[in-house]
């Protein structure tokens, strides 16, 4: 009897990971997040050392954007036995939290860990750039670019980084670099908006009709090359543009506001009073007497001050 009772006892380990397995098993196939994380918490129970079985249910936390409790389950690897993986998907979490300086701490330990791991050196890039340290994300997406140079976004966050340092060859060349890559709407449409902010309205002009050529969706190429044509002086141009824009957001103030100023300057008083009037009643509803200062939350009043101002001072006042 006491052999029996020996025996059995010594079967309870092995039936016990037997039956977590299962569980784990299950766990992976299963589709549904609450479902997946039930299934990982009751091998956990049987099986507190299951390392697999927090990380996956991490993801499946975090999945569901439960961002915290997938923080836990890899913070429990961690604790145990660090890797590059775990680290990465932790500061994933901690991004999604907006926690960057915690996110930015898991990226540079992960690539720490594993130096082959790009995906961790481009979004410990992208956390620098978050956090403003400009120069940190340079050195970080050129080192990407050295291995994969055929990404454009990667071109366009440096371009982005050399932008806000103010460094605008820099910039202009990454890009260009990002359209060699990839000459799509969307590289296109970056390099314009880049060309309209250091006012090379030529072309940028050419960059929009490009992009637009690709994709004639683009209700923001649109409008930016209508401001293209505006400050270009071709005014008939920029209404077609403007109108287009309009034809996708009928309440896009700035490209109505675009409007007004382009009928202005062709003299069809008309039409720059009637879409005046419709900007002022998205901007002042309450029909309150519109200074310059009442239009500093548009494009042209941020961006286009100068000719704003000489043009609206004047249009104010039909």
């Amino acid at each position: 009897m006491k052999k029996y009772i020996i025996l059995t006892l010594s079967l309870i380990p092995l039936l016990t990971y037997s039956q977590a397995n299962k569980f784990y098993r299950k766990a992976i196939r299963e589709t549904d997040l609450n479902e997946k994380i039930n299934l990982f918490t009751k091998v956990l129970e049987l099986d507190s050392k299951n390392l697999d079985a927090y990380f996956y249910r991490g993801i499946a936390k975090n999945d569901l954007g439960d961002y915290h409790g997938a923080i836990v389950d890899y913070s429990k690897i961690i604790v145990l036995k660090p890797d590059a993986d775990t680290y990465y998907n932790r500061g994933n979490s901690r991004y999604s939290l907006k926690d960057f300086v915690g996110a930015k701490n898991d990226y540079s330990k992960s690539f720490e860990l594993d130096s082959t791991f790009i995906d961790a050196l481009y979004s410990l890039g992208c956390v620098k750039y978050d956090l403003e340290d400009y120069k940190g994300a340079i050195d970080d997406f050129s080192k990407v670019i050295k291995v994969v140079p055929d990404q454009p976004k990667t071109y366009t966050l440096r371009a982005a980084a050399h932008k806000a340092i103010k460094e605008y060859k820099n910039a202009l060349k990454d890009y260009s670099l990002a359209i060699l890559a990839e000459p799509s709407a969307h590289n296109f449409y970056n390099r314009g908006v880049f060309y309209m902010e250091i006012n090379y309205y030529q072309k940028a002009n050419a960059d929009f009709t490009t992009s637009l050529r690709f994709n004639k969706n683009n209700a923001f190429a649109y409008f930016y090359r209508g401001a293209s044509h505006l400050l270009l002086g071709k005014h008939n141009s920029a209404i077609s543009d403007f109108s287009m824009a309009l034809k996708f957001d009928a309440t896009d103030f700035d490209a109505i506001l675009g409007l007004s100023l382009a009928y202005y300057k062709i003299g069809d008083t008309p039409n720059a009073e009637s879409n005046l009037k419709k900007v002022k009643s998205i901007l002042s509803p309450d029909n309150g007497v519109m200074t310059i200062d009442s239009f500093a939350n548009t494009y042209w009043f941020q961006n286009q001050y100068f000719y704003f101002n000489n043009n609206m001072t004047s249009l104010l006042k039909l």
